[in-house]
């Protein structure tokens, strides 16, 4: 009951029901449905290899010794992908060589021309092809244009060991690293 005294009834109106559904059940004419697709082509993986060492060879106590990126004794790092993939490259370059039982410490260093970047896959730094890379690059800041090459890309490393006039004889070393990406480009 209300407060007058009438009774409410509810009436229920099946038309009012019926029409909202019928309405949303039947699409209009004007309308089409097309179903797409998603595809992706994983590239082939990256690798690098260390092929050839940085070798001074012999050296004499108080005499520096240095090796050009295009001499046969060049570190050589060959890189192998996707073709036409652009790859991040960076080097991790040491301070020193050290006999393997760290008595003895011999500073190496590394100037601003001292890497290339071959995109012949040669790996041959005697043959490295200008037009086909980067010649005399910065070993720290590598270029961010880099590729690989139909055959690979290689990295060529020179650089120059400092053996102090009372330096220790033995075998000394240290490691050079190449860190490859690609960069989506």
């Amino acid at each position: 009951m209300c407060e007058s005294g009438r009774i409410l009834k509810l009436v229920w109106k099946p038309a009012l029901v019926v029409l909202p559904v019928l309405l949303w059940a039947y699409p209009a004419a004007g309308q089409d449905v097309a179903v797409g697709s998603a595809t992706a082509t994983v590239v082939t993986t990256i690798s690098v290899t260390a092929s050839s060492p940085l070798a001074f060879g012999d050296v004499m106590q108080g005499v520096p010794a240095s090796i050009a990126n295009n001499n046969a004794s060049a570190a050589i790092f060959e890189i192998t992908g996707q073709a036409g993939s652009g790859a991040d490259l960076y080097l991790q370059l040491p301070e020193y060589l050290a006999l393997s039982d760290g008595s003895d410490r011999m500073t190496i260093t590394f100037g601003s021309t001292d890497a290339s970047v071959d995109t012949t896959g040669a790996a041959d730094p005697a043959a490295m092809n200008a037009g086909k890379g980067w010649q005399n690059t910065n070993p720290y800041n590598l270029p961010a244009a880099a590729v690989i090459g139909a055959a690979g890309t290689d990295v060529y490393l020179g650089g120059k060991v400092i053996p102090s006039p009372s330096q220790k004889a033995g075998n000394y070393s240290g490691d050079i690293i190449l860190t490859v990406a690609y960069n989506g480009s």
